[in-house]
């Protein structure tokens, strides 16, 4: 199975799952499969629910009832990609806008996350590498200026390929004021890609669009992220910090599958996670996955 938010993990994982609050957990067994899937709980007003215990959660594959035997709450081990869009178009202060989330969004981090800055233009160029290095990297956030087009197509795919060596949980948050107008990827390869990823995705939307590009709703709800679409960019910088505090309060709930996986590999499975007895609550969390 692809490592993804949920991994192949050890039967003795499970019992030592609370670990994962500081330790990523194993990734293989010797034929036992625990699925993993970490979830945000919200109020309506999008306040995070803290608090929850394993007792109030149900999970479902395929719409059936499946028993939790791994549980945890808290921050766990974080590797993000910031994706930046600096085309032309960001030309003045739209540039300055997202220089200054992007540096309030690193500087909301806990000092031990590991992340990465990815520059969006016609090329997908990494401008500072995926560290602990957060003065290094609010460095290279000052120093973007505007060049060529947008290729967030391939800038997604780029950054995601870039976080599947990580270990733990993993997050792109990616933000840009226009369309996709140069990329060689479709917007197909890219859902097929985050199907693959363990990346939870964060696609943000400002500017000129009217509506929520439906790729970018698309990515969030598989992924278990969100999706914004902001109608002024100085909405920007409190979208990222509630981000940041969002990955920073999550429930990792794990199960071992009750229907054993089928041939042929690559089968996908549905996920739905809810909360008992609290009609208020909001959860999201990845919508499936690929059984192998």
């Amino acid at each position: 199975m692809h490592k993804l938010s949920f991994v192949v993990a050890a039967v003795a994982a499970v019992g030592s799952l609370a670990a994962a609050v500081q330790e990523p957990i194993a990734q293989f067994s010797s034929g036992v499969r625990l699925v993993e899937v970490y979830a945000s709980v919200t109020d309506p007003t999008g306040n995070t629910m803290t608090g929850l215990t394993q007792r109030d959660f149900d999970i479902y594959e395929d719409g059936q009832r499946q028993d939790i035997t791994a549980f945890a709450a808290g921050e766990f081990p974080l590797s993000v990609a910031l994706g930046v869009d600096r085309s032309f178009s960001m030309k003045g202060e739209p540039l300055r806008l997202a220089r200054t989330a992007a540096q309030s969004f690193l500087g909301a981090l806990k000092p031990t996350d590991r992340s990465m800055v990815v520059a969006i233009g016609n090329n997908a160029d990494v401008i500072a590498p995926m560290s602990t290095d957060r003065p290094a990297q609010l460095r290279a956030v000052a120093a973007l200026d505007p060049w060529s087009t947008t290729s967030l197509h391939d800038a997604i795919i780029a950054s995601l390929d870039r976080l599947e060596s990580e270990r733990g949980r993993q997050a792109l948050v990616v933000f840009s004021d226009g369309v996709d107008r140069y990329s060689t990827a479709t917007a197909a390869q890219v859902t097929d890609r985050a199907r693959r990823s363990s990346a939870l995705v964060y696609p943000i939307a400002f500017g000129a669009i009217k509506t929520r590009p439906p790729l970018l709703a698309e990515l969030a709800s598989l992924t278990g992220g969100r999706s914004f679409v902001l109608k002024d960019a100085r909405e920007l910088e409190a979208t990222l910090t509630s981000i940041a505090r969002e990955l920073r309060n999550q429930y990792l709930i794990g199960y071992v599958p009750s229907r054993p996986a089928a041939a042929p590999k690559g089968e996908w499975r549905s996920i739905r996670v809810t909360v008992k007895n609290r009609p208020d609550a909001r959860v999201r969390a990845r919508d499936g996955y690929l059984a192998d």
